[in-house]
């Protein structure tokens, strides 16, 4: 009879996942069986936006977003990723050393106690770090790409993921494994630029992020990212301002200009940057909006998308708990809805 009731609990807790995808500024779970996810959950619990401050707060923010699954299945798995892991998260898990798999990233986890009963494990980021070059980081989007690649493995042996955000992400992924990668901190610049400089005087606050862009001021801004010369940057970014002054566009379609120059710069440089792989699929991942814009913007360019993903975290984080040994890899995998 106890012998029943032991293989019962760990059938249970091969094909249950509790998965978090813990950032800066939002926390999202996600309760999966057998790969497919069945509930989801979003909170504004970041690490930077905790009930309270330390590891009390990590716990009330945990229990809050997910502990009635927990006392639900006292026994579920759990896995974490992104910047929960990181110096400032609850517990820090180093980086992985590019090439890096899904495998490598399993075999450095690490895990803290929950405060309801399962540990949960964190998966860590990935580090590039070469003589010569400017030294990256990732954390949470090498578990996504784990998750795009789990769904589309044909992307394994060569492609290109960017992953628009606050600081997109230029991948190349080669044989299964993140071969380099380029950071852009694009969508924070943007931020900053529209809400503390003199650019954002002439913006109204009501058009921001509001309505149906103005895709010939967006477009506008692509051309001169496009046409650019080293240094011309910030002389660019100053007629953001100049055109609203002089009339040549509306004061509602600056932050569209703006946006237009600040992504068509992301391209060029991410396009030069991954040249050698422009005969493999360029994937995007991330939130819709924005990769529409993204694409729009790359289409402009005559370098189009071949694939755009939405949020593919809990996949790769099933993927991520599978290679761990907490999930059983004959388990079936499904996109998550």
């Amino acid at each position: 009879m106890i012998a029943n009731v032991e293989r019962s609990m760990t059938k249970a807790m091969t094909t249950h996942l509790l998965a978090l995808d813990w950032g800066t500024s939002s926390l999202r779970a996600f309760l999966m069986h057998d790969g497919k996810v069945i509930d989801t959950r979003q909170s504004g619990h970041g690490i930077q936006h905790l009930p309270v401050a330390g590891e009390t707060g990590f716990e009330k923010a945990f229990a809050a977003i997910a502990g009635d699954w927990v006392g639900q299945q006292p026994d579920i798995a759990v896995v974490a990723s992104g910047m929960v892991g990181s110096a400032q998260g609850w517990r820090e898990a180093p980086y992985v050393a590019c090439p890096a798999d899904i495998e490598m990233l399993a075999q450095n986890q690490v895990s803290v106690a929950s405060g309801l009963g399962p540990d949960i494990v964190i998966a860590p980021g990935v580090v590039l770090d070469q003589t010569g070059h400017l030294p990256d980081v990732m954390r949470g989007e090498e578990i996504q790409i784990a998750g795009a690649l789990s769904a589309n493995p044909q992307w394994a042996t060569g492609s290109c993921i960017v992953l628009p955000g606050t600081h997109s992400k230029w991948v190349v992924v080669e044989h299964g494994k993140i071969r380099r990668f380029s950071t852009y901190m694009t969508g924070e610049l943007f931020a900053v630029l529209c809400h503390h400089s003199i650019l954002g005087r002439l913006m109204p606050d009501s058009v921001l992020g509001q309505g149906e862009p103005d895709w010939a001021a967006f477009e506008m801004g692509l051309s001169e990212a496009r046409r650019s010369r080293a240094g011309d940057l910030t002389h660019q970014l100053f007629a953001t301002r100049t055109l609203g002054l002089t009339g040549r566009l509306p004061h509602g379609s600056l932050a569209d200009y703006l946006s237009g120059l600040l992504i068509g710069s992301e391209l060029v440089s991410g396009l030069a940057y991954a040249q050698n792989t422009l005969g493999v699929p360029l994937v995007m991942i991330g939130e819709s909006t924005l990769c529409l814009r993204y694409a729009r913007a790359l289409g402009f360019l005559e370098q189009p998308a071949a694939t755009l993903l939405g949020n593919t975290a809990a996949l790769g984080l099933w993927k991520y708990a599978t290679a761990v040994g907490m999930i059983e890899r004959s388990s079936e995998m499904r996109m998550p809805t």
